[in-house]
């Protein structure tokens, strides 16, 4: 098995070396680009994420590189890759604010339909959204007296958290990278996008651009992004926009079969998703792993009408579209099963972890016993690179985790009518008492625990290891009745992710004090743009509607999913009980176990295992089919033309059609604003 896995992922390892030499990256251009992202792309992210539900998180990182590029060196300046990274990164930053709906989610939850069929509506707590009956809702507005905690809860929520992200993921690297030396080999994935960019700089400089093969494979990837994004996004922004008529020549999302194919597979939600990026991330991931996202579902097109047909998946009718489909789907049995499965994932990752401990404490006797050992491993990093010390991470952590603690008590005792009314009341008194047990444990113990397991698999194979529902589980266990406890927040995270971050920082030659001076930055500008922008398209019209298409498909799906969970605390028979079954879950515990286990025998690549898992059950198979076709496409033509090329050349290739995209989408999100604006004058 090693030697399969280590085929496919040495591919990925041998792509960048670290370079012997690190650069300050940030400069004044970085605030002035941070600028620019808060007035423009900003606006633009959101709006496209209620329309297709991409968003243009990276097409909006390359403009913007691009965009100073060109400035400086018509001011005769020429920004290094360390300059070029910090700009990707702050772009990124804040496009992954401006994507996750925030309060325009929040005040549509708290108006859903299954929110009021679950009878959440009332009890949902004021720092989450107002009550119901406030004329915020009415006015479209969150400049609002009634929207003040949910705001203010925003920016803690946002500090502590890019604070805790930033050094404890960076702690979290040392650990894995320098004293434990793992390869990260996903990591220079992302930064070959960053060298296309250096690299035709330099190679202009030097009036050597023969060599600049990256920017010619870039300029080729924004070319199909902006044909793509021409026919995709823009003619139905811009024919809405100016006719009040979207013209959809792809339909957005997805075009949906699943009401005609119900005839023939029962239970089956099928469709093609059209956006042509799916086939260039086809290309990018790792083949097999989009091999087993394939035959993970076409096991599930065969196993759903089994199932449909010994009455298990019940809910479902004829007729139903994808969204009813997928919903009602996991309520029946792929909810329960789906955590089955993560356990089953979760013990795999972890056992990989405990193996490669092991394996490295034998390795590290030999050497201690050969004399070859070194000492104070935690300072054997590269002179320059920007590194602090061991007592402000730790500092840092026990701060984050007291802040979120003490946050979260705070918030129940005002929830529940402040601390005289707790204490004359013993039932909330005992629930409060039981979620601070419960808040300890989480940010004390399994925190720091699945934080550097993840670091470690980060570091080995790529992959991110989660215990499936510990949050969950944790906060149903507490006994606390009520829903507030599902809205704290709580000191819950898994930091280990960031260390793949940290590495493509290295392989830029990035500062790490850059990143950190970038993020002191950005904090007040991501909070001001996001605030002004989302109140700005909410004034605009009733989000969910029409005008937005993703958000009226899928957002009723996501709030009827995440009423499953808020429900089980509710005190009464809910919509958990009923999506929550113990032997669905032994059998997906099962499957995963004997899945693992038996493709370790098989030898099959680790990536093939997890994609498996990924196309199982309730991934949106209209996106899995236009992926595996990339794959495909990229494996057996292009790999075999560019051979270890290919590898070098996709993710610029993905670089520059998210470029595209983002530049067309742009203009198009830009003269719907304006078109809007010119309606809503007086004169």
């Amino acid at each position: 098995m090693a030697h399969n896995i280590d085929k496919e992922l040495e591919e990925f390892r041998r792509i960048m070396e670290v370079p012997s030499t690190f650069e300050e990256g940030f400069r004044w251009s970085a605030l002035f680009g941070a600028i620019f992202v808060a007035l423009l792309m900003v606006p633009g992210a959101i709006y496209m994420g209620l329309l297709a539900g991409a968003g243009i998180g990276s097409a909006a990182q390359w403009v913007t590189v691009i965009l100073f590029i060109e400035v400086a060196r018509r001011a005769h300046r020429y920004l290094n890759r360390s300059e070029i990274f910090v700009l990707f990164f702050m772009a990124g930053s804040m496009m992954g604010v401006a994507s996750t709906g925030g309060l325009l989610w929040q005040q549509f939850f708290v108006q859903s339909d299954a929110a009021a069929a679950n009878g959440l509506t009332d009890q949902l707590p004021r720092w989450y959204a107002p009550a119901i009956e406030s004329d915020s809702f009415a006015k479209r507005t969150f400049f609002h007296i009634d929207w003040l905690p949910a705001i203010l809860m925003m920016l803690f929520g946002s500090f502590v958290g890019e604070l805790a992200n930033v050094i404890l993921g960076y702690g979290l690297f040392r650990v894995a990278s320098d004293m434990e030396k793992l390869p990260f080999p996903m990591a220079p994935v992302g930064a070959q996008g960053i060298m296309a960019m250096a690299e035709d700089i330099e190679a202009k400089n030097a009036k050597d651009a023969e060599n600049s093969w990256r920017w010619r494979v870039f300029a080729i990837g924004g070319a199909i992004g902006l044909a793509f994004g021409s026919i995709y996004l823009f003619l139905p922004v811009i024919s809405g926009a100016l006719t009040g008529t979207a013209i959809q020549i792809f339909p957005i999302p997805f075009s949906d079969f699943t009401g005609k194919t119900g005839q023939y597979l029962p239970a089956v939600a099928t469709g093609l998703s059209w956006d042509f990026g799916n086939i260039i991330a086809g290309m990018v991931m790792p083949f097999f792993g989009m091999v087993g996202s394939f035959i993970g579902l076409v096991f599930t097109m065969v196993l759903n009408p089994i199932l449909y047909n010994h009455g298990i998946l019940s809910n479902w009718k004829f007729g139903d579209d994808t969204v009813s489909t997928l919903f009602k789907n996991n309520i029946d049995f792929y909810f329960s099963l789906h955590i089955g499965i993560a356990v089953a994932i979760a013990l795999a990752g972890l056992f990989q972890v405990v193996r490669s401990i092991i394996q490295s404490s034998k390795e590290k006797r030999k050497l201690r016993a050969a004399g070859q050992t070194k000492r104070n491993a935690w300072k054997d990093i590269p002179a320059g690179r920007g590194d602090i010390s061991l007592w402000a991470i730790i500092l840092c952590y026990f701060l984050v985790t007291s802040a979120y603690t003490a946050v979260s008590i705070f918030l129940l005792f005002w929830h529940h009518g402040g601390w005289e009314k707790v204490m004359a009341t013993p039932e909330v008194r005992n629930d409060i008492r039981n979620v601070f047990i419960v808040l300890i444990i989480l940010g004390f113990v399994y925190t720091p625990i699945i934080s550097y397991v993840t670091a470690r698999l980060e570091g080995m194979v790529g992959q991110v290891v989660e215990v499936p529902m510990i949050r969950e589980a944790a906060l149903i266990l507490s006994g606390y009745h009520g829903v507030a406890v599902w809205f704290l927040p709580l000191p819950i995270a898994n930091y280990g992710g960031m260390t793949v971050f940290y590495r493509q920082c290295e392989l830029t030659g990035t500062k790490f004090t850059s990143i950190w001076k970038t993020k002191i930055i950005l904090f007040p500008l991501i909070l001001l743009s996001s605030v002004f922008f989302q109140n700005f398209i909410w004034g605009l019209d009733q989000i969910p509607s029409v005008a937005y298409p993703y958000a009226q498909k899928m957002w009723e799906l996501n709030a009827a999913n995440s009423c499953i969970m808020y429900s089980s605390t509710m005190g009464e028979y809910s919509m958990f009980e009923q999506a929550f079954n113990i032997v669905y879950l032994g059998y997906g515990a099962l499957f995963g176990i004997v899945l693992f286990s038996s493709m370790n025998l098989l030898g099959a690549p680790i990536m093939m295992t997890y994609g498996v898992v990924r196309g199982l059950g309730q991934s949106l198979p209209h996106s899995i089919i236009s992926q595996f076709i990339g794959a495909l496409i990229g494996h057996f033509y292009f790999k075999k033309r560019l051979q270890l090329k290919w590898r070098q050349y996709i993710p610029v290739v993905a670089a520059g059609y998210s470029c595209g995209m983002g530049l067309i989408t742009t203009v198009g999100v830009g003269v719907t604003f304006l078109s809007k604006a010119v309606i809503k004058l007086s004169f």
